[in-house]
């Protein structure tokens, strides 16, 4: 199969490529690489990999690559609260516009798998699972774009959407301020973490998991068009310190203390449930004691100022 790939190159998509490729898909990537990093190096050998430098934004350029595809995966992204509400405008072009743009370029017949967020739905009822037919209230910029974005993909009636949890994990295009990435960087660099709002919760994901996300949503479309998935490790529905406490397993010298200094933008507190997708046969591979394991072997390596997307 020929996939389309737009932000190739990021956090995700440097990890669901090569997994593609591993698959035996051809894989067109699409990215502007803003970040100035190499992540698709270790897999420019492959014959079956396309590397297109440009914007997702140019109609031109995303319409003549889409004439190739049978599925598309729009991950190019303004990624979370804080950019988007520093470049709004850049936020609604690249969130929204794009991909609604990207949505009418498409055919019947080609695949739309596309990753939104389970921000959407803002604070949640008090230890009540938030489920796909739970209404979506986000509170930010960037949760109401991926809302809607969301909602022209599912209007569509050819695509699917994964609603997820809040990514962690190490990946060749490395972001350091996920939650659990930068809890764990603290921890092992700092060996303290200052917490606001300790008792709001959320759920996880790692990389090789969304991954594998697109894998079986790619493997099942005909089963799952049309509809929306939230997709996080059912296991870690954790709050900010329960997730403290889980670091401190890797990094006993971990010392936390709770202050009134800093708000969530996302106001996001709540509980996910992760049946929908798992009763069509996902299953998550990596547990956040893992992932966490993982982090703190990368963080021998890394320094926090390459990393950041703000």
């Amino acid at each position: 199969m020929k996939i389309l790939v737009t932000g190739g190159a990021g956090y995700l998509g440097s990890v669901l490529v090569p997994r593609l490729l591993d698959e035996g898909h051809d894989v067109i990537v699409l990215d502007n690489f803003m970040y100035g990093q190499t992540p698709l190096l270790e897999v420019c050998h492959n014959a079956r990999l396309s590397v297109v430098r440009g914007d997702a934004r140019d109609k031109d350029v995303v319409g003549r690559l889409m004439a190739r595809a049978d599925a598309v995966f729009p991950l190019a992204c303004l990624t979370g609260a804080p950019l988007c509400a520093k470049d709004p405008v850049g936020a609604q072009s690249v969130l929204l516009d794009a991909v609604r743009m990207l949505v009418a370029l498409s055919s019947r017949d080609q695949r739309i798998i596309f990753p939104t967020t389970n921000s959407g739905y803002g604070v949640g009822a008090k230890d009540k699972f938030c489920t796909e037919e739970t209404p979506l209230r986000p509170v930010s910029l960037y949760g109401r774009l991926k809302v809607d974005a969301e909602k022209a993909v599912l209007d569509s009636g050819h695509g699917i959407t994964l609603r997820l949890a809040t990514a962690f994990g190490a990946s060749p295009r490395m972001r350091l301020d996920l939650l659990v990435n930068d809890f764990t960087y603290r921890a092992v660099n700092d060996r303290f973490i200052v917490l606001f709002e300790a008792h709001f919760r959320r759920n996880f994901i790692h990389t090789r998991d969304v991954a594998g996300a697109f894998v079986h949503a790619l493997g099942h479309f005909d089963a799952m068009q049309g509809e929306p998935y939230n997709v996080g490790l059912s296991q870690a529905n954790l709050s900010k310190m329960e997730l403290c406490e889980k670091i401190r397993e890797h990094v006993p010298e971990l010392y936390v203390v709770e202050a009134a200094v800093g708000e969530d933008p996302d106001k996001r507190d709540y509980i996910v449930s992760n049946e929908k997708i798992e009763r069509t046969g996902y299953k998550t591979s990596v547990t956040l004691s893992e992932g966490i394991r993982e982090l703190v072997k990368a963080y021998q390596i890394l320094k926090r100022s390459q990393f950041a997307n703000v």
